[in-house]
């Protein structure tokens, strides 16, 4: 087909969050809306956020109307809904302490498509930055006394964190990132979260943000499981590949291309954001310059590429069948 050999660039989307920020500006480079954007959608081709493809035929289509009309792109995986959807995160205050279900209650209880399991790749971060990551709970009964008693600093787990650290987060797993803290968030498609905490903040009128205490009690898991994972270490030449997560929904790597790789792996689409570098990404006679902050999808039709430059990227395929 005529656009085989490119991959698919996208615009983002961007969200305003009362945590947010300036870092996607000051960072990244992205022309911001507001003075508090606390989300870049980079690959999304979910409703309520949908990305735009940027160069070749499929100029100006979202992405959900390519995944419906160009399904050869995908290696004609199945199913009405584009899988994944990839964050970048600018967390200037404590988000709230949230929770999100999993497919079955996410499709029988709120008419979503899937649930949200979720895995954070930490950019940056403050000195002394940290993540709530699961509970103390034993049971069911105690967790919900905890909340009922406001028992936050008992029931809460703190995580210290690093840049570089990979956080795979499971639907069910009571969570938060912490103030200072900029991540990429590779998660299924879904914009379902049911707060549990916010901290008694309020906004300018002095209201509080709704929780979702009931629904969040019915879907966290009791007691808090940590997953278990190993990051995999594969160096080929020019490309450095960590694996560093491999789950139902998705595998995550960490690509660093230093000089130049090509690839003649047959795969399924990959999507690709980058964090920092710059370089070429080539096929044929097709050759397109890639920067810090770019999102692109390689598409299954796309069999051979090769990347040059001085590139960090996180690359991440969907598991689904």
């Amino acid at each position: 087909m005529m656009y085989q050999h490119e991959p698919l660039f996208l615009n983002p989307e961007f969200k305003d969050r009362l945590w947010g920020g300036t870092k996607l500006r000051d960072v990244f480079g992205y022309s911001i809306p507001t003075e508090t954007t606390g989300e870049c959608w980079g690959i999304s081709a979910h409703q309520n956020g949908p990305s735009e493809v940027r160069n070749g035929p499929l100029a100006g289509k979202k992405l959900n109307e390519v995944w419906q009309s160009n399904r050869e792109l995908f290696n004609d995986e199945a199913g009405d809904h584009f899988p994944l959807l990839v964050k970048i995160l600018d967390a200037d205050r404590d988000l709230s302490v949230q929770v999100h279900p999993d497919d079955t209650y996410a499709r029988e209880i709120e008419g979503e498509a899937y649930g949200k399991t979720e895995c954070w790749y930490i950019i940056d971060c403050d000195p002394g930055s940290e993540l709530i990551f699961g509970h103390h709970a034993k049971s069911k009964e105690s967790f919900e006394q905890m909340i009922a008693d406001g028992e936050w600093d008992s029931l809460l787990r703190r995580v210290p964190i690093e840049p570089g650290e990979l956080y795979f987060v499971p639907s069910g797993t009571i969570h938060a990132i912490g103030a200072g803290t900029m991540i990429l968030e590779t998660q299924q498609s879904s914009d379902t979260t049911y707060r549990v905490y916010d901290y008694n903040r309020t906004d300018g009128n002095g209201n509080t943000r709704e929780l979702h205490i009931e629904r969040s009690i019915d879907v966290s898991t009791i007691p808090h499981v940590d997953p278990g994972f190993h990051p995999v270490v594969k160096e080929n030449d020019g490309l450095k590949q960590i694996q560093l997560v491999e789950s139902e929904y998705f595998t995550v790597y960490r690509w660093e291309v230093d000089g130049e790789y090509n690839s003649t792996v047959d795969h399924s689409y990959l999507l690709v954001s980058v964090l920092s570098g710059e370089g070429h990404i080539s096929s044929g006679e097709a050759s397109f310059s890639v920067n810090q902050g770019d999102h692109f999808i390689i598409p299954s039709t796309m069999k051979e590429f090769k990347l040059e430059g001085d590139l960090e990227m996180i690359v991440s395929k969907s598991n689904k069948a």
